[in-house]
């Protein structure tokens, strides 16, 4: 017996043709659910889908990949049929075999540009995943039970085909692209369209990347490896520690956790950053300063924007560099990128060699001790919790949030 079937349609402003796609679609499959993912349209899109039939959420803007997650949960068990808004074609091959991840390949050139984005696109799932594809952009997409799991939730923006290609490659579940007479508006060789793909490649790179699961269940690349750019080699070995955390981090939280269970990730930052302070400055105080303030800013990094608003606020009274938490400031508080154990540590130590450079002895050890206070109080409760239930800081912490 075949698994159910749900259709997703990710739409932003597409009053035009969602209509029309989601008639076609229910009448091709008339056993399946259509959800459609309003992705913040500013037109009728989300009315036009409804009068058609449609399961409509409405979401504010997020990107492709964060719509089609949204409306992956809220289906229900089974395989998953993946439909572009402005499609016009028969999509019925695409259920037909016994791939876990079934394709629609298009014409060449049928994105209306200089296949730059989808050449590289192909070059890093070749790269990821060790598999060749002619159509690692497209969207028309049968998704099995099992690939479903493996590919969920989604890369954010136009980079979630590619991510999702790489992901059930790599659990070993078959990829099968189909060929089929499919059309949908391209855009075409001028600004928009060449913005169009800067921004489909960029998002590519970076699901192609490391990435998480925030708190609110949506995988977003971690960025915070920009923080060592043009710093000191000190930081950028600090970013680099964290950076194999964000890769290969268990479950364990917290020092007494990593110590317990001994060979973690959470070990070697114990280990390596206070090592790292040490070698930077030649003082214990270093050492100290440099690891209690990358741990502070970690523990702070469990919402978005907390870390880097604590970080630039702290960087204003110690003279330090600014510019790259200001530049990911928004991304990190619209939830389209995470700063990550890399980021968090990175800033952090940038802050601990500061500190060594303006503070006296006396100055030094006021300020291991109060960071060694917010460490024990992170060992007990969570920070995050604290700044909540604090009316002022509650309010710091929520300001440009999404």
């Amino acid at each position: 017996m075949a698994e159910p079937l749900t259709v997703l349609v990710a739409a932003r402003d597409e009053e035009a043709s969602i209509a029309r796609t989601v008639a076609s679609l229910r009448e091709r499959f008339p056993d399946a659910e259509v959800i459609v993912a309003d992705d913040g349209s500013h037109d009728a899109t989300a009315e036009r889908a409804e009068e058609a039939g449609a399961i409509v959420l409405r979401l504010r803007r997020l990107g492709k990949g964060q719509a089609l997650s949204a409306a992956e949960r809220a289906a229900p068990p089974g395989r998953l049929l993946l439909c572009d808004a402005d499609l016009e074609g028969e999509l019925g091959p695409l259920l037909d075999g016994g791939a876990d991840l079934a394709v629609a390949a298009f014409s060449e050139g049928a994105d209306g540009g200089f296949g730059i984005a989808k050449a590289i696109a192909r070059l890093v799932v070749r790269a990821r995943a060790g598999l060749v594809v002619r159509e690692p952009l497209s969207g028309q997409r049968r998704v099995s039970a099992g690939a479903r799991a493996a590919a969920f939730p989604l890369a954010p923006g136009f980079g979630c085909e590619v991510r999702m290609t790489i992901d059930v490659a790599r659990h070993g579940l078959r990829i099968e692209e189909i060929d089929l007479p499919l059309h949908h508006r391209s855009t075409g060789r001028d600004l928009h369209g060449f913005l169009h793909r800067g921004r489909q490649l960029l998002d590519t790179l970076l699901a192609a990347g490391p990435l998480r699961v925030n708190y609110r269940g949506r995988r977003l690349p971690i960025v915070g490896w920009a923080v060592a750019l043009r710093r000191s080699p000190a930081v950028a070995a600090v970013t680099a520690i964290g950076l194999v955390d964000d890769i290969w981090s268990g479950p364990e939280r917290g020092f007494q956790a990593h110590l317990r269970t001994g060979r973690t990730t959470g070990v070697v930052k114990l280990l390596g950053i206070p090592l790292v302070g040490f070698l930077a400055t030649r003082r214990l105080s270093g050492a100290l300063l440099v690891g209690l303030t990358a741990n502070a800013l970690n523990q702070l990094d469990t919402r978005p924007g907390r870390a880097l608003k604590a970080y630039i606020g702290a960087a204003l009274l110690l003279e330090a560099p600014v510019g790259s938490a200001v530049l990911l400031l928004p991304y990190d508080l619209r939830e389209m990128a995470m700063l990550g154990d890399s980021g968090a540590n990175g800033l952090g130590a940038l802050l601990g060699l500061k500190s060594v450079e303006r503070f006296t002895g006396r100055g030094r050890i006021a300020a291991i001790g109060v960071l060694g206070g917010l460490t024990l109080l992170g060992e007990r409760i969570s920070l995050g919790s604290l700044i909540e239930r604090t009316p002022v800081l509650s309010h710091l912490d929520r300001l440009g949030g999404a």
